[in-house]
């Protein structure tokens, strides 16, 4: 299906993935960052804060931002690298596309500039697919070494989830995991509880995640299920109250209707001899929760039984 493009008022150029059942997504060239994803009912999916500061060279909070080469202040460079602050470009070669029926695709690439080379002296190539169908987004990174020397790097999308209330919300399948609490100087803990929820600021990487993670919204009666390939960790984060009022691109409410679960590969960085290249995956699709006792059942969504 051939790209939609348009410009928002400001001029910065977005694109409009839409499928036949009615699906869609947003994605700005800003960031390469998803900023909608509907589904055919027309229900937005992904949070985006209203108070989002649309500034030149401003990641928008919300949606799925792309941090390349730096999770966090996992290193010396900016919080969460720069490819969230690049404007990126329609990829003029992509890959060969996988035969799909009713699929809505469009290819991205983040080249580095001579800017980045100086806080990053390393030559690289970003790809970014994103391809929406029927009730499913999938976004497929590769990132390929273009420079004469090795390079090392940390990765993620974060995935900021719409939920009603994050009070009634819980996370299946990082039970049991270890993981680095950010609120205690990244120190190491293991996960004691049977699922995650939330009665306050979280700010975790949990390690060596399962590729397949749900995210369970009781009072919606929705499931969100995250598919991952190639990223072992996944990060999940709420400022709460206290750190939302003192984000200035946060409204004081919207902790209480977005959750972050990301793919990431976090704890042991990605490394790549020149002209190798890395490939990661993440597929999500949101399905209606199937209850017994109040509960979903866990089983089915992260195992697929019946």
């Amino acid at each position: 299906m051939p790209v939609n493009m348009i410009n928002d008022a400001d001029g910065s150029p977005r694109v409009i993935l839409s499928e036949p059942t009615g699906s869609t997504a947003e994605v700005l060239l800003y960031g390469g960052q998803v900023v909608s994803w509907k589904n055919e009912r027309r229900e937005e999916l992904l949070f985006v804060t209203k108070k989002a500061l649309r500034k030149p060279y401003k990641a928008v909070r919300g949606g799925i931002p792309i941090y390349f080469p730096q999770f966090a202040n996992f290193g010396s460079l900016e919080r969460h690298g720069f490819a969230r602050n690049r404007l990126w470009s329609l990829d003029p070669s992509p890959s060969p596309l996988s035969p799909a029926n009713n699929q809505s695709t469009v290819d991205l690439i983040l080249r580095c500039t001579e800017d980045d080379l100086k806080a990053w002296p390393h030559r690289f190539e970003l790809r970014l697919r994103i391809s929406l169908s029927a009730g499913k987004l999938t976004l497929i990174p590769r990132v390929r070494n273009t420079d004469n020397k090795a390079f090392s790097f940390t990765f993620a999308l974060r995935n900021y989830f719409s939920v009603s209330d994050i009070s009634e919300v819980r996370i299946e399948g990082l039970e049991t995991l270890d993981y680095f609490d950010n609120l205690m100087q990244r120190q190491r803990y293991t996960e004691q509880a049977d699922a995650i929820t939330f009665d306050g600021e979280i700010d975790r990487v949990y390690l060596s995640t399962p590729t397949k993670i749900a995210i369970i919204d009781h009072e919606k009666k929705r499931t969100f299920v995250l598919r991952k390939e190639g990223m072992g960790d996944s990060a999940v984060w709420n400022p709460w109250d206290k750190k939302a009022k003192a984000l200035p691109d946060m409204g004081d409410e919207d902790f209480k209707i977005m959750l972050c679960v990301d793919s990431a590969a976090i704890e042991t960085p990605v490394t790549l001899k020149p002209l190798e290249e890395w490939k990661g995956r993440q597929e999500l699709s949101a399905v209606s929760s199937s209850y017994c006792s109040g509960q979903l059942d866990p089983r089915k969504v992260l195992h697929g039984f019946s």
